[in-house]
């Protein structure tokens, strides 16, 4: 099923934070439990963010009882600000937000009636567009992966973290239902565990070899020479082509050019933000300090240890071999090719 979807005036997103172990589902009409869902990673990845998000949007259009349009935009904007502060770093979030607002300032001028219709129709186009934008990153992303490769990856990208098919991981999924022999070392990811929890359970669910390891392995495989290539999700790309994506993705980036092995990322052109020079202005998101200082409900540490959280980090594009979007191979110097993707 979906990880993001709409039934009957509800949105429904598969709870991440409760598997491997239990697979539910959260079904709301409520804008601040869709908020919260986001903050507290129920609803994770830039994808599927972005499309929670739209969704959200719509349900704030139908629930508003404006009597003229600049109270019912007021009320989208109170939406928007609602959700815009969740999580800062994602830019799809930001993305699908903006883009909602401009879509009902225009059914609004052309005079429209029925906007909440609208709402709902678009950000249903949003979610179907997605899963069409994921399937060409696993089609060209396929086209990297030689028959045989073990690939290294970090956190979870693939069909929970957008509404379908996911990112980094399409490409490899797609290649193994191709035939293709290969091998996936997914890190365990902390503090959150995305990689252990949620990588681990799709690439068993899909019947892709996989070995889990602890995020201080990597390096000691790659010096063994265990590791062809390294693929990764982000969650945002700067005009430069610095990304930023889930903390330890830098120091990975770091390991894998030290031993000659290729890092490709793999994200659709939603998350490149050309108004961003480099990833020195993406903003970081810190956490809670207790997602780092207890794994589930086990405390690991005392409670009062000192920490420091961070969310995510930034990988300069010197250390990125290639990006991949639904347009195509982005390869250096990026800017310059985003321009080209952008103006197909």
């Amino acid at each position: 099923m979906r990880t993001v979807s709409w039934n009957d005036g509800r949105v429904v997103l598969v709870d991440q934070t409760r598997l491997p172990q239990r697979f539910d589902l959260i079904e709301t009409d409520d804008l601040e439990r869709i908020a919260l869902a986001i903050r507290r990673l129920e609803v994770r990845g830039a994808p599927a963010i972005g499309v929670t998000a739209a969704y959200a949007m719509a349900l704030a259009a139908l629930q508003s009882r404006a009597k003229d349009a600049e109270e019912i935009l007021a009320d989208l904007e109170r939406a928007r600000a609602l959700l815009a502060a969740t999580r800062p770093t994602a830019t799809n979030l930001f993305w699908a937000l903006d883009h909602m607002m401009a879509f009902a300032n225009e059914q609004i001028a052309a005079g429209m009636e029925d906007l909440p219709e609208a709402m709902l129709a678009e950000a249903q186009r949003m979610a179907n567009d997605d899963v069409a934008v994921n399937r060409r990153l696993a089609e060209i992303g396929a086209e990297l992966i030689p028959d045989g490769a073990r690939i290294q990856t970090h956190c979870n990208c693939g069909p929970l973290c957008a509404v379908d098919l996911g990112t980094a991981m399409a490409p490899v999924i797609y290649a193994h239902q191709q035939g293709k022999k290969v091998h996936v070392f997914t890190d365990e990811t902390r503090p959150r565990l995305q990689g252990a929890k949620l990588n681990a359970w799709e690439l068993a669910r899909a019947g892709v070899p996989y070995t889990l390891i602890t995020d201080s392995t990597a390096g000691w495989l790659m010096r063994r020479k265990m590791v062809d290539m390294v693929m990764i999700g982000v969650d945002r790309v700067a005009a430069n082509g610095d990304t930023a994506a889930k903390i330890g993705v830098y120091g990975l980036a770091v390991l894998a050019h030290h031993h000659g092995i290729p890092l490709y990322a793999v994200s659709p052109t939603s998350t490149i933000d050309m108004a961003i020079e480099s990833g020195a202005q993406i903003p970081i998101e810190e956490r809670d300090p207790d997602e780092v200082r207890r794994v589930n409900d086990t405390w690991i540490t005392m409670p009062d240890a000192n920490v420091l959280n961070y969310a995510f980090d930034v990988t300069p594009n010197e250390l990125i071999t290639a990006i991949v979007t639904e347009f195509g191979i982005a390869r250096p110097p990026y800017r310059q090719a985003f321009r080209s993707l952008f103006n197909r």
